[in-house]
């Protein structure tokens, strides 16, 4: 499997500045891209943190994961794609590229801001579950 364009160490103690330097090594339309991404999010959950996780910029709530980005030779990706958010926007989703657990975009075809603020909602709930138990 591929990785991530900018390989940060998920063992160092990720900072802001830890995401500028992931966004600042990819192409400017992917970096305009997911610099709006993030935006979108950190505006949808205030009280996220950013992180870097598995090499990709990441967002957790109370120190645990829920959501992730990244910057792929020919798309960016967000994770996960839940079964319930699938369903949800089956018909808006048309046309994007998947796997079972990501969503893929592109300059050419960004998700509406709409679509990436339900999607923060829906994984900070899940998360949210999960975390009681």
């Amino acid at each position: 499997m591929a990785r991530p364009q900018c390989g940060v160490s998920s063992s160092a103690m990720p900072t802001e500045r830890d995401v500028d330097a992931y966004l600042a090594d990819l192409p400017p339309a992917q970096r305009e891209l997911l610099q709006h991404l993030r935006e979108v999010i950190a505006r949808t959950d205030p009280e996220a943190e950013e992180a870097i996780s598995y090499g990709m910029p990441a967002f957790k709530r109370g120190g645990k994961f829920f959501l992730s980005y990244a910057g792929w030779k020919r798309h960016c990706a967000i994770y996960p794609l839940s079964d319930e958010f699938l369903a949800k926007h089956r018909a808006e989703l048309q046309g994007y590229g998947r796997t079972k657990g990501s969503l893929h975009f592109t300059a050419q075809q960004p998700l509406p801001d709409h679509l990436i603020e339900d999607l923060v909602r829906t994984e900070v709930a899940r998360a949210e579950v999960r975390n009681r138990y």
